[in-house]
């Protein structure tokens, strides 16, 4: 017994002085490792500076002088009301210009006709025709004056009621001719400056007379020296020439014809033509004025 504690004894003694060393120098403090330097991050490389792409500069365009560019176009200015129309300047310089004293015949019908279908239509002004300015003593140099007609013998009337200073409509005042072309031709007795003719057809109702042309001559036979002051035969039927006046329905007011913006034609004969009206195709004329002064 004690021989086997003997030998237990020799082999745990030693055994436990070997843990014992074992574990004091485990325990002892073992040394702090050095402590490590963090290491710095590397400064991202900063790239290398590279230069702004130069821009292109490039030499204005010379502008071409040889070329004159289009004018821009500009807002149109309101359109400023349009005066009263004057006519142009008389011939006779430094002469006075007056409203042409022209008395009407009473009216006999009221309001524009709607039904009337002509072709190249004057619109009606709806008010008084505007004062027609003409020289100073200007005077109807046809009152009274010598008519010949190409019908020589009238349905109704005489050919010197063209003349005699009667314009109202009713019956006895007026001239009736046959159908067709007709014309008819006053002579003012000697060459005079003409500045406006005035003629009424017929205004008892609202009638358009076609292929209306009227010509100033010094010839009686008008072959030469004709001037067309007036003309709105559109097809040449009258055998007169294409005019490009318009048509227009008759009133009391009657037609006036612009002679000053004309050049104030200087003649002695004054023919007018017609080729019936819309209600019938007879011809009709209640009175013709010539305004002029005679030539010295």
């Amino acid at each position: 017994m004690n021989k086997r504690l003997g030998s237990m004894t020799r082999i745990v003694l030693p055994a436990a002085l070997a843990l014992a060393v074992c574990l004091g120098s485990s325990c002892a403090k073992k040394p702090t490792p050095p402590t490590k330097a963090p290491e710095k991050k590397a400064a991202p490389a900063t790239p290398a500076k590279t230069e702004a792409p130069k821009m292109e500069v490039k030499p204005m365009p010379v502008a071409d002088t040889s070329k004159k560019e289009a004018p821009q176009p500009t807002a149109p200015a309101a359109a400023p009301v349009a005066p009263a129309p004057q006519p142009a300047a008389p011939a006779a310089s430094g002469a006075k210009m007056v409203p042409l004293n022209i008395e009407l015949p009473k009216p006999m019908f009221v309001g524009t006709p709607q039904d009337l279908k002509v072709e190249n239509l004057e619109k009606p002004l709806g008010k008084p025709r505007p004062p027609f300015l003409a020289p100073e003593d200007t005077v109807n140099l046809a009152k009274g004056k010598a008519v010949k007609s190409s019908d020589e013998m009238p349905i109704i009337g005489e050919i010197s009621y063209i003349t005699d200073g009667d314009k109202e409509a009713a019956d006895g005042s007026y001239v009736e001719l046959g159908p067709l072309v007709q014309h008819i031709t006053v002579d003012l007795g000697k060459p005079s400056e003409l500045y406006a003719i005035v003629l009424w057809h017929y205004h008892k109702q609202p009638r358009v007379y076609t292929d209306v042309v009227v010509q100033v001559s010094n010839d009686a036979d008008f072959i030469k020296d004709v001037k067309t002051v007036f003309n709105n035969d559109l097809d040449n039927s009258a055998g007169l020439g294409v005019g490009t006046d318009k048509h227009y329905i008759e009133t009391s007011e009657g037609k006036l014809i612009d002679l000053i913006s004309q050049g104030s034609p200087k003649a002695r004969y004054i023919r007018f033509y017609s080729n019936g009206n819309t209600s019938n195709d007879l011809n009709h004329y209640i009175e013709v004025e010539v305004y002029g002064k005679p030539v010295q």
